[in-house]
């Protein structure tokens, strides 16, 4: 009998091995609550419908009335999303619980200590070797900054954010909101192996309203008994389709005409935003403006109608005053003082936007972009 009871406790222990590896999940995983990959996962089934996360614009900001979420790019860190974003990385690491030097796998969502908001302080350079600023420089960060929009907030529910507490997993933070670990996983980026950090704040997946939720227990949808693949479009939307018009072809949508600035002899003209001579030339990629020198004091003009999109200082509290104008054309002006607009501004065309700062020469920075490239300012003054 003390043989058959060995042997049964044998054949109890392998049943139980055999059980737990069948828990394991195809990408080497433990499933938590033993669920076999065979089984369906058929707790997760029974879960909240949930929309798949919004995406991040170009700079991996997602953004909602309460707060904003930047998406980590592959190979970063907080210390490096702080200093593009102009964030403070300690607060950025202390809110995610994220060392700020620990480099990023990509898709992680971080929570932001603090809105980003256009014309903030540029973070790092604009000092040359012997100490003097770069102005040229200084406006290009500038131009970056601002030529980017502003960002859009994201459509849907504002997703509720989770403080995670010691000994939480991804599987009890998502069944303690009704949602599957799974989309859990995908909204936050969370690695295969689901780990979570004590004082990580998580993202909880808002519900899909639109779509129906999970049926039952006692109900059998048909095809119940087949283990199907979730289709891609369960997490990323299917590509819009291309209708075609009589006598074949895809139908293409006129693209709306954008608006431009007053033409005359087939380039668009500006007006001298200061009084003075060009003491240093144009040379794209190396200078991307123009050094006009003038009398310190003297006036600072806007070179055409627009809107003042940010007014900023560099480190060395430098001026710079950024105009978006229409026809996507940006001008930039820098070294001014007395500065007599304010953000967002409309300002007209020869308008004053402030003096020339003094100097040793006295001049005024002026830069042009289209888009992301610059222009020769002088190929567009009067």
């Amino acid at each position: 009998m003390q043989g058959a009871g060995h042997g049964l406790r044998i054949s109890t222990l392998m049943v139980l091995m055999l059980g737990v590896a069948a828990c394991t999940q195809p990408d080497g995983s433990f499933d938590w609550d033993l669920r076999s990959p065979m089984a369906g996962n058929t707790a997760d089934a029974a879960r909240m419908a949930t929309v798949s996360r919004p995406r991040a614009d170009e700079r991996g900001l997602i953004s909602y009335p309460g707060y904003q979420v930047v998406i980590a790019r592959r190979g970063e860190t907080v210390n490096t999303i702080g200093a593009r974003l102009g964030v403070d990385p300690v607060a950025l690491g202390r809110v995610n619980a994220v060392q700020p030097d620990l480099l990023l796998s990509g898709g992680e969502a971080l929570v932001l200590p603090t809105r980003v908001v256009d014309g903030g302080r540029i973070i790092g350079g604009g000092a040359t070797p012997g100490g003097a600023v770069d102005v040229g420089a200084i406006a290009v960060t500038a131009l970056d900054r601002v030529s980017t929009p502003a960002p859009v907030a994201a459509a849907g529910k504002e997703p509720i954010r989770h403080r995670v507490q010691r000994g939480e997993t991804a599987y009890t933070v998502a069944r303690r909101y009704n949602v599957s670990a799974r989309a859990l996983a995908e909204w936050n980026g969370l690695g295969a192996d689901l780990a979570l950090r004590e004082g990580q704040t998580l993202l909880i997946p808002p519900a899909d309203d639109a779509r129906p939720a999970a049926a039952g227990p006692g109900a059998t949808p048909p095809g119940a008994g087949t283990l199907t693949p979730e289709p891609p479009s369960a997490a990323r939307p299917l590509p819009a389709e291309k209708p075609v018009r009589a006598g074949g072809g895809a139908a293409v949508a006129a693209a709306p005409a954008s608006p431009t600035l007053p033409v005359t002899g087939g380039a668009a003209k500006l007006a001298m935003p200061a009084d003075g001579s060009i003491i240093r030339a144009y040379q794209r990629k190396r200078y991307d403006g123009i050094g006009i020198g003038a009398t310190a004091g003297s006036p600072v003009r806007a070179a055409a109608d627009g809107t003042v999109a940010a007014i900023t200082r560099d480190t060395e509290q430098v001026p710079i005053i950024v105009i978006r104008h229409e026809g996507n054309l940006l001008t930039v002006y820098a070294n001014v003082d007395g500065i007599s607009v304010a953000k967002d501004a409309r300002v007209k065309r020869g308008q004053q936007i402030g003096k020339v700062r003094a100097g040793s020469p006295a001049f005024l920075h002026f830069e042009v972009r289209r888009g992301s490239e610059s222009v020769d300012p002088m190929t567009m003054l009067q």
